[in-house]
């Protein structure tokens, strides 16, 4: 069972029909028990940072998600869902993240014939160990929407990145947790095969 934290920050339906397609028992809840039982737990998201921790915290959901990855579970960020697993964000100054992994959202820097934010198909430089894009091509592209980037502490937890603008951090994996900035939901086969590869993991 694969749960899907609902914390009102939209994006749900897109991932829960990709991994119906994929064949997998699926739950939309934001019940603390529900998602701590889940054999996999994914945190989605579209939005402000400020506003989605505030709902995060709003439905009692931030410790929630600590226990989970404290469990050792396998937890899947997406989007706004891997910026709240870092410390803070330019988006929201002041706004506190998860702090589960270390690190910053930085706003995508101007630069002349680049549009912010930032949408459309870039390809990855894959690490060749990341378990998420296990038989999945270098440089592969994937769908991304988004106008703050990841920059992570340590760069060895860094299992892809992209370039736009900036050198992006584009999907982290750290023991159970993963993450990723662009939307695998939205990314046609590539997509469906990273959200297999985190389902059998």
């Amino acid at each position: 069972m694969i749960a899907i934290i609902d914390y009102d920050a939209g994006n749900l339906k897109s991932v829960e029909k990709a991994l119906k397609f994929l064949g997998q028992e699926v739950i939309v809840s934001r019940n603390s028990s529900e998602i701590l039982e889940a054999d996999k737990v994914i945190l989605p998201g579209v939005g402000a940072f400020g506003d989605a921790m505030n709902n995060l915290d709003r439905f009692n959901l931030v410790d929630t998600i600590k226990k989970v990855a404290e469990s050792k579970t396998p937890f899947l960020g997406i989007c706004l869902g891997l910026q709240l697993l870092f410390e803070r964000s330019d988006e929201t100054p002041g706004a506190e993240g998860l702090g589960i992994l270390k690190g910053e959202i930085l706003r995508i820097p101007p630069k002349e014939g680049l549009k912010i934010p930032h949408m459309g198909w870039n390809s990855l430089e894959i690490s060749p160990e990341a378990k998420l894009f296990k038989g999945i091509d270098n440089h592969a592209y994937v769908y991304f929407v988004h106008s703050y980037y990841l920059k992570a502490s340590d760069e060895n937890i860094v299992a892809a990145s992209t370039e736009y603008s900036v050198h992006i951090h584009a999907s982290v994996e750290s023991e159970n947790i993963f993450a990723c900035q662009f939307h695998p939901e939205k990314s046609s086969d590539v997509g469906l095969k990273i959200l297999q590869n985190f389902a059998q993991l």
